[in-house]
């Protein structure tokens, strides 16, 4: 593989798959970097990694990663001193890597003890670029979907019409694609809001996903010191917790929701 980039130094692109989104408590089961010369070569590095935590089914569903792929694996720590001699002098590059992929690796060497030191590293995000060249607006879409300016945009009857008319420009320029929903689920698109409605499933108990299903449809607190428990355990073991929610700066639904599952546990004593 070879690039047309012009470098002065180079420049490390690099993805990671991981265990979950939260980079204080995930951990890498898979690093791949592509480091670009500046004379046009590329080097490629890809390692499993043993992350010494088990892998959530649902990463693992949209990664296929699983414990048993990387029990044998080194772990990050093993090979942190060799990533960042590979990674020594480089400028960095990924796709998201500014908000997720580089405080995650960032991370990773701190917990592993080895210095990697951002100050003299640009940092190209390419989703980024891709955002300011392509911005995700109606008026955009409308533009790359239906091929016209979007005349009173922000105007409720014009943003609702261009809304209606991109939808059926999507349908017909994706209709038979296959997509993956959030939980691995692959969908093919047709003509039907019912096939449409399935990608925007989700986990979510509420709207806003201060709660969410496990992979076993049980209710799990999704935020704060409770995170990844049961709600009804939550609610049994500290009753106090339902007061504080209800009576604090959370959505109305969120309280709503909350409040069936409770009615729910005390009626089924």
């Amino acid at each position: 593989m070879t690039h047309q980039l012009k470098l002065k130094k180079p420049l490390a692109f690099f993805d990671l798959e991981t265990t979950g989104i939260e980079v204080m408590k995930d951990r890498i089961v898979e690093i791949s970097i592509a480091k670009a010369m500046p004379g046009g070569d590329v080097i490629i590095k890809t390692h499993k990694v043993n992350p010494t935590i088990p892998i959530p089914l649902e990463s693992s569903l949209i990664h296929g990663i699983y414990d048993e792929d990387v029990k044998d694996c080194p772990t990050f720590k093993s090979i942190a001193r060799n990533l960042a001699q590979f990674l020594d002098g480089c400028d960095l590059a990924g796709y998201n890597s500014n908000r997720f992929d580089i405080p995650l690796l960032v991370e990773e060497f701190l917990r592993a003890n080895v210095d990697f030191d951002l100050k003299n590293r640009r940092s190209i995000d390419v989703q980024r670029i891709y955002h300011f060249m392509e911005p995700r607006t109606l008026v955009a879409a409308y533009r790359f979907f239906c091929g016209k300016s979007l005349e009173n945009a922000h105007s409720a009857e014009a943003d609702t019409l261009a809304t209606a008319e991109v939808l059926d420009a999507m349908v017909k320029r994706y209709e038979g694609q296959t997509v993956r929903d959030e939980r691995g689920n692959e969908i093919v698109i047709s003509n039907d809001v019912e096939v449409l409605n399935k990608i925007m499933i989700n986990n979510n108990v509420d709207l806003r996903g201060h709660m969410i299903y496990n992979n076993d449809g049980q209710e799990i607190f999704n935020f704060g010191k409770h995170k990844g428990r049961l709600v009804m355990d939550v609610l049994k073991k500290e009753p106090s917790f339902y007061d504080w929610l209800i009576k604090g700066e959370f959505p109305l639904d969120t309280k709503r929701k909350l409040t069936e599952i409770k009615l729910r546990m005390f009626n089924q004593r």
